[in-house]
C-alpha cells in the first residue's frame, strides 16, 4: 500500500510538469517502470531501461515487453533517440555518477527534456530504510541542479512529491492524498520526500570564423 500511494504521488507529480506527451519517444532508466504507465498509451513509443544491478522483469505484464537489461553507462540506443527521460533511483543509485550522467547527454535528443527524480536530502524519506529512498545518495534540489548543469544540461524547473511520512500506518496511507496536496499548495519543497528537476539538453552552436 505505501508503495501504491508514492506511485500515485510520484505519477502526479510528472503529470504536472509533463501533461502531453503525444508522438513522442519516453525513456525511463533506473527504477521508471510505474512512473512511464501513464505514457503508454500517448506517446509514440516508451521504452524502459533497466540496471543490471537492479535485475530486468517483463513490462508490461499485460502487453508487448518494452523494458530491457542494461549496463547503466552503456545504453543500447543511438544518439538522440529519446525525447524524453526519466531517471528514477538511478542517479543516486550509481557507482559512476559522472558515466552516467554523460550515458544521459548522449541519448537524450537536443533540446530534449529530462526528469530525474531523487530522495531529498531534507525530507523524512531519506532517512528510513524502509523504501528505496532511503538508500543512496540524497539531494537537494541545488544540489541536483548544479550536477545537471556541470554536464551540459539546462534545468528549468524542480518540484517535489511525497509529502507524507513513508509509515505504511493506515492513518498515514487514507491521508496521503491530502498531504499531496497540501504540499503543493504551500510549495514546501524542503519537505517532499522526492525531488523532481527537469532539464533540457544543451546545444552549443559553434561560433563562425569571421566572428569575434
Amino acid at each position: 500500500p505505501l508503495g501504491r500511494a508514492a506511485q500515485r504521488a510520484l505519477q502526479s507529480a510528472l503529470r504536472e510538469l509533463w501533461p502531453d506527451v503525444t508522438g513522442e519517444t519516453v525513456v525511463g532508466f533506473g527504477f521508471a517502470a510505474p512512473l512511464l504507465r501513464p505514457f503508454l498509451g500517448e506517446a509514440r513509443r516508451v521504452l524502459c531501461l533497466m540496471p543490471a544491478q537492479q535485475g530486468v522483469c517483463r513490462w508490461p505484464p499485460e502487453g508487448p515487453n518494452t523494458a530491457v537489461l542494461v549496463e547503466e553507462t552503456h545504453w543500447p540506443l543511438p544518439v538522440g533517440f529519446a525525447d524524453r527521460l526519466i531517471v528514477a533511483h538511478g542517479l543516486e543509485n550509481s557507482e559512476r555518477p559522472p558515466a552516467l550522467l554523460e550515458e544521459m547527454h548522449r541519448v537524450l535528443a537536443p533540446e530534449g527534456r529530462m526528469i530525474v527524480l531523487a530522495p531529498n536530502r531534507t525530507g523524512l524519506w531519506a532517512r528510513s530504510d524502509a523504501t528505496p529512498f532511503g538508500h543512496g545518495r540524497p539531494y537537494t534540489a541545488a544540489q541536483l541542479e548544479s550536477v545537471l548543469r556541470a554536464h551540459d544540461f539546462a534545468p528549468e524547473r524542480h518540484a517535489g512529491a511525497l509529502w507524507g511520512p513513508p509509515s505504511h500506518r493506515r492513518f498515514w496511507l487514507k491521508t496521503a492524498g491530502a498531504w499531496e496536496r497540501l504540499g503543493r499548495r504551500l510549495d514546501a519543497q524542503r519537505l517532499a520526500g522526492a525531488v523532481l528537476v527537469e532539464a533540457t539538453r544543451r546545444v552549443l552552436a559553434m561560433p563562425r570564423p569571421s566572428a569575434k
